[in-house]
């Protein structure tokens, strides 16, 4: 009764040693030893490279530490100067994640599909944001309607507050542009023409100054209004707040990880360590769910940047 019992266990043995080595030459060699797995953060970065790398460095390295711990998982950064690069990089599998602002995530995720939302940034101490289409006070505009043949200012092309969400607001509304820069033969007499002032000073200015019928800022720009330019504005509108940053990872990820990754990023505000390093990072708060879902929020940004999504130059927030 013992025999087969030992024959079985012998065989089992030799199973385990064949297992643990490999030939080599025809001869058995040990596997050699995996090696160290990189989780890598991408952030796009046009100068600077090696101050923004090292001012991710502790983030990334924290992520890292407890993806797996006690596991030899190292973190890295990497720059890209564009979004397209870094697309470029993600489809690579180069970088496995990345934070950024509305329209380069846009860019990066929905235009160039490498990507998905994973989860929302608190970054500056704010979750969200909204723009605030705003006219100077007295100057005989109340409503949205006495837009219409006027002159209105953006800040800048690429921006998400300054121009994307107040335009997609406006044109949803019904609203048409000409581009005053350029001459227009179809432009309507009704429609709203527009110019950038490439600045938020310029933008605020320009209203004030009667160069400009209204514009539009975040109301983060607002809040940080000198009080005597904030008394001389009236509030036309406001748009419907969206996420100021996201956390986003490559869309081949291993799922394992994605979950640990989203895991640590959620806990990371709830322990002293956590807290400290997600302050120097550009004083984030936490991270969070996304208040619509993956699936909603790709609805609304693709609404909001869809008739831009083949400028690829540094976007602004």
């Amino acid at each position: 009764m013992n025999r087969p019992t030992n024959k079985f266990s012998a065989l089992l043995v030799i199973a385990a040693l064949v297992c643990g080595f490999t030939a080599v030459n025809g001869a058995a060699q040990p596997l050699e030893r995996a090696k160290p797995q990189t989780v890598t953060l991408g952030v796009i970065a046009e100068t600077n490279r090696a101050q923004i790398a090292e001012h991710f460095s502790d983030f990334v390295r924290y992520v890292a530490s407890k993806l797996d711990p006690p596991s030899e998982i190292e973190g890295k950064v990497v720059i890209a100067p564009t979004p397209f690069q870094l697309a470029k990089l993600i489809e690579q599998k180069k970088v496995d994640f990345y934070m950024d602002s509305p329209y380069p995530t846009y860019l990066i995720n929905d235009a160039h599909g490498v990507a998905r939302l994973l989860l929302r940034r608190w970054k500056g101490g704010m979750a969200e944001y909204r723009s605030l289409i705003f006219t100077r006070r007295n100057s005989g505009i109340n409503r949205l309607e006495d837009l219409r043949g006027k002159l209105f200012v953006f800040e800048h092309p690429e921006s998400t507050s300054g121009h994307f969400l107040p335009r997609s607001f406006l044109s949803q509304k019904g609203f048409k542009f000409t581009d005053k820069s350029r001459f227009d033969p179809y432009a309507a007499p009704t429609d709203i023409g527009y110019l950038f002032a490439y600045s938020q000073v310029k933008l605020v200015d320009w209203v004030l100054g009667k160069k400009a019928a209204a514009g539009a800022f975040s109301d983060d720009d607002f809040a940080r209004l000198e009080a005597n330019k904030r008394s001389d504005i009236v509030i036309l509108a406001r748009t419907q707040p969206l996420p100021r940053h996201f956390i986003s990872v490559r869309k081949d990820f291993a799922p394992a990880l994605v979950e640990r990754l989203e895991n640590v990023l959620l806990a990371m505000h709830e322990n002293d360590q956590g807290r400290q390093i997600l302050k120097k990072t550009d004083d984030t708060t936490k991270f969070d769910r996304l208040p619509e879902g993956e699936a909603g929020l790709r609805r609304r940004l693709a609404e909001i940047f869809q008739p831009s999504e083949k400028k690829l130059a540094r976007p602004r927030e």
